[in-house]
């Protein structure tokens, strides 16, 4: 069992949601990563989403798109994302990660190459936005000889029987997108999330993350009562933009923010 398994099944057992930040790497340094990552466990993180940082991040918004850059104009590539993995492994080995990013940069590396170092990093999981299952079969089999699971996207529009081969190829969790558009956006509508959350459950026992559009603790509680997991991305890069040479500073503001998120999230439940 993974240690993403095992987090949804200790939760389920206290009755409780996961939370899941995402923070890109490298963002706004390379050598401020791994201490924001520490910083998000602390304050109640269950999972963490580490973005690697793409030139063309085609499903992110302005504030990842700019985060993005801030990592790229240090040069921070996918094997420097990983090594921060690893180097958070170094004391922590409980938490689970997964990598979110695009196929371009993996594609230029090697599938097996790529899924080595997953494995030496202690990854647990990725999620790679512009794979669709249907094409996944090359990567996925060479992430399944470290144990490496592969998480899929949903959106409100994906139609039945599109949803029906993404369950079935999903595992770890399955990213459900809240609203139609990208990171970032405002408009979440938790009747609309309810009623495609439910029929996505009648279609698989995975449980089911929500991210895109939560931004504070109310939006994350009201989240939390109809899904297994709530993303928060947004909303914590925004923190890193207005303290880009602050890192004490984004670490107290993340911090508030994740523990705020915690807090409402356990109440509602």
């Amino acid at each position: 069992m993974s240690r993403i398994d095992r987090c949804f099944e200790a939760l389920k057992e206290t009755g409780k949601k996961a939370l899941i930040p995402y923070i890109t790497g490298g963002d706004p340094k390379p050598g401020a990563t791994v201490e924001l990552m520490h910083t998000l466990v602390e304050a109640g993180a269950d999972i963490l989403e580490i973005g690697v940082p793409f030139s063309d991040p085609m499903a992110d918004g302005p504030v990842i798109q700019l985060a993005c850059e801030r990592a790229l104009a240090h040069n921070t590539s996918m094997r420097d994302v990983l090594a921060m993995v690893k180097t958070f492994r170094e004391t922590n080995a409980d938490t689970g990660i997964a990598l979110m990013g695009y196929l371009n940069p993996i594609e230029v590396m090697g599938y097996e190459v790529f899924a080595k170092l997953c494995d030496d990093s202690g990854l647990d999981a990725v999620l790679i936005v512009d794979m669709p299952p249907e094409e996944s079969a090359d990567l996925t089999a060479a992430l399944k000889v470290y144990n490496i699971q592969t998480i899929y996207l949903l959106a409100p529009t994906t139609p039945d029987a599109r949803a029906t081969t993404i369950c079935d190829h999903g595992e770890g969790y399955l990213y459900y997108v809240s609203v139609k558009g990208v990171t970032g956006s405002a408009a979440l509508d938790i009747d609309d999330v309810k009623s495609n959350l439910a029929r996505i459950r009648s279609k698989t026992d995975l449980p089911l993350a929500v991210g895109f559009g939560i931004k504070d603790g109310p939006t994350a509680a009201a989240v939390a009562q109809v899904a297994d997991a709530v993303i928060v991305g947004s909303a914590l890069v925004n923190c890193i933009a207005r303290n880009q040479d602050n890192v004490p500073a984004i670490k107290k503001e993340m911090s508030e923010i994740v523990s705020q998120m915690r807090t409402a999230m356990d109440a509602a439940v």
